[in-house]
């Protein structure tokens, strides 16, 4: 297990029974904690050749920013519908009981930029998936989906084969 795992509050049986949460705001509230995963983060993508990193509202925001400061890289972000205020695109997605929505600014990326995206989780891979939907869109390239965290059990990696995908920590389960 990574040293990060005791950062990580496991919640069992939220937001319903048989659910392990896996709570990833006692990371961000102990400052060794908050260090490390970014440091575990930026360590994972220090060799690899890119230009913008993308984070998906909004725990991707708070891993993402530091991550792209300290490679001295552009941020850009990816937001629920309706919270951007100039022009966008939208990619829709399935969730387990519905669908959302998460949008971009339209001049966000430019064509042949190379992108990371950044979130907090790969779960179920849906929310992902949009995202790289939503970098293609724009005519820059994925190079790279990175997390903190993976729950195995939910298979979102198969959701974006075809693409590198790194997390920090996995868990088997869901």
């Amino acid at each position: 297990m990574h040293p990060i795992d005791k950062y990580i509050e496991t919640i069992p049986d939220f937001p319903k029974e048989g659910i392990m949460f896996r709570d990833i705001t006692t990371v961000t509230q102990d400052p060794e904690g908050f260090k490390l995963a970014v440091d575990s983060m930026q360590d994972l993508i220090k060799d690899l050749d890119y230009d913008v990193m993308v984070g998906v509202e909004a725990r991707g925001f708070l891993f993402g920013a530091p991550i792209a400061y300290n490679m001295g890289k552009s941020f850009a972000l990816i937001r629920k519908k309706g919270k951007l205020p100039r022009a966008t695109i939208s990619q829709e997605y399935d969730l387990e009981y519905g669908k959302a929505e998460v949008e971009m600014h339209i001049d966000a990326l430019k064509p042949g930029q190379k992108v990371i995206i950044i979130d907090d989780l790969i779960a179920t891979g849906g929310s992902s998936k949009a995202a790289i939907e939503l970098v293609e869109k724009l005519g820059a390239e994925v190079v790279d989906c990175l997390f903190l965290v993976e729950l195995k059990g939910l298979n979102g990696r198969a959701m974006l084969d075809g693409y590198r995908v790194d997390s920090v920590l996995a868990y088997e389960g869901k």
